[in-house]
């Protein structure tokens, strides 16, 4: 479990109903001149209960366990009824221990998140059959969402959540939507499962624990010992690269930490950015204008 629950507490907790996200969700129609906003409000709450009332994790989380996440789905194209074209961008964040800060762990962008849904329509999902584009996109984010976070807190603790959404995606091979197959995009929801399951990428995901649990987690007791054990993890990140370059795992890793990193960085000796600099700007060139400031003395 992600920490010490007292018996009293999880009998509580089983007995409520199962709560494991706290899920912003927002519905975007910029482009859709005379949208009905009642149905997109309907959806955008049909889509809140549906991730925020199941139960994702394997264990019983408290109310304060439960992962902070963000759903901005922002639809192109409606045809007036129940097709819609959409991208979403998908967030989670994670505390940090002795702080009010709070981590971001995922921040993906998914441009292929198109769906049918009408009014008052229940969204069902099956572990063992795909029924719908929507509520198997949803609870593939819910999985990945859950595991990501379990990874931060020990090492592979995400394994059963991705496992679960290799499921998903092994069940969506029949969607007639985009985004679930190999051949269609090197960094659809295909590759991300593929990168999460695959054991060349496991140095990827021990890094998060100990970015977070070494790392962050330490810093407000130790500054320079957590700042250590971040710096640590950029070398085991450049070994992946160069075997595995431009891998979606790594781009999202860096999506999500580079502010982070930089900001860790700050106060690290000269010579320890420059460092830092030489290896980020190599392996995540993306942002390599950011990293700029760790030229600074």
């Amino acid at each position: 479990m992600k920490y010490l629950i007292f018996f009293c507490l999880f009998i509580l907790t089983k007995v409520v109903h199962a709560q494991d996200l706290n899920a912003r969700v927002q519905i975007l129609a910029p482009k859709l001149a005379n949208s009905n906003n009642r149905i997109l409000d309907i959806l955008e709450s049909s889509i809140k209960d549906f991730l925020n009332n199941k139960r994702w994790a394997i264990d019983a989380l408290l109310p304060q366990e439960r992962i902070d996440c963000n759903f901005v789905i922002t639809i192109s194209d409606w045809d007036g009824a129940s097709n819609f074209k959409a991208e979403a961008q998908i967030q989670s964040n994670r505390p940090v221990f002795n702080s009010s800060y709070s981590s971001t762990l995922l921040n993906i962008s998914d441009k292929d998140f198109s769906f049918t849904y009408s009014e008052g329509q229940p969204l069902d999902f099956s572990e063992q059959n795909y029924i719908n584009n929507l509520s198997s996109l949803l609870a593939f984010y819910a999985y990945i969402i859950t595991g990501v976070d379990y990874d931060t807190f020990s090492k592979f603790g995400g394994t059963p959540y991705f496992e679960r959404a290799q499921t998903v995606l092994n069940n969506a091979q029949i969607a007639p939507n985009s985004g679930w197959k190999a051949f269609e995009n090197l960094r659809n929801r295909f590759w991300l499962i593929e990168n999460l399951t695959n054991k060349s990428f496991n140095p990827i995901r021990e890094s998060l624990y100990v970015y977070h649990r070494n790392g962050l987690d330490m810093m407000a007791e130790n500054q320079a010992k957590g700042r250590k054990a971040v710096l640590s993890v950029i070398p085991e990140l450049q070994k992946i690269d160069k075997q595995n370059q431009g891998s979606i795992l790594n781009q999202i890793f860096f999506t999500a930490k580079s502010d982070e990193i930089i900001k860790i960085l700050a106060s690290a000796e000269p010579q320890e950015k420059l460092k830092a600099y030489t290896v980020l700007s190599q392996i995540d060139p993306a942002n390599s204008l950011k990293y700029e400031v760790l030229k600074r003395p």
